[in-house]
């Protein structure tokens, strides 16, 4: 199981319920790793995603994001951003670079896929984010009076708020399963 190699990968470093600055501790002394992290949320995602639909997309460069995290830490190099190497979501609606499509949860912009970055997403990457994927909003943002959390991409999701905001989900879910 997905989960179990990566917690021995990050020698029994307790990733659930880790602060900030846990991580950050962690990531300096060796005992967690970028890719560790991004393949526990990978791994809490592919389990309870199917209940609460907060993740819309799973970014497939993820895991090359944590490792050429792993490997800039691993070379000496000193000055990395404050979040370098930590996985978030962003909402669907904030376009990003990778292979991610940018739809706000409609249907009629599956396969948007960009070139670039917008501003929040570059300014992320430069302190060294992972970005794991996209999660669920309400279709267009709560823009049209839809059902609150309910988009034709994502489905229903258990956050409340209308926006798919992941600490909303954090602070919902007894689980706390985004970073």
């Amino acid at each position: 199981m997905a989960l179990a190699a990566a917690a021995t990968a990050c020698r029994a470093f307790q990733i659930e319920e880790a602060t900030f600055d846990a991580i950050q501790l962690g990531f300096s002394n060796g005992s967690l790793t970028s890719t560790a992290l991004v393949r526990f949320y990978l791994d809490r995602v592919a389990r309870l995603n199917p209940l609460l639909h907060a993740v819309i997309e799973v970014n497939p460069d993820a895991l090359a994001q944590a490792a050429r995290a792993d490997a800039e830490r691993a070379s000496g190099r000193r000055g990395f951003g404050p979040l370098h190497g930590v996985p978030v979501l962003l909402k669907d609606n904030i376009a990003t670079r990778d292979r991610l499509n940018t739809t706000a949860g409609s249907l009629a912009l599956l396969g948007s896929v960009v070139r670039c970055d917008a501003g929040v997403a570059a300014r992320l990457r430069a302190a060294g984010a992972v970005i794991l994927g996209k999660s669920n909003p309400a279709e267009w943002s709560s823009f049209r009076p839809l059902t609150n959390g309910w988009s034709a991409r994502g489905g229903e999701t258990l956050v409340s708020g209308g926006s798919g905001n992941p600490k909303t989900l954090c602070m919902s879910s007894p689980q706390h399963f985004i970073a």
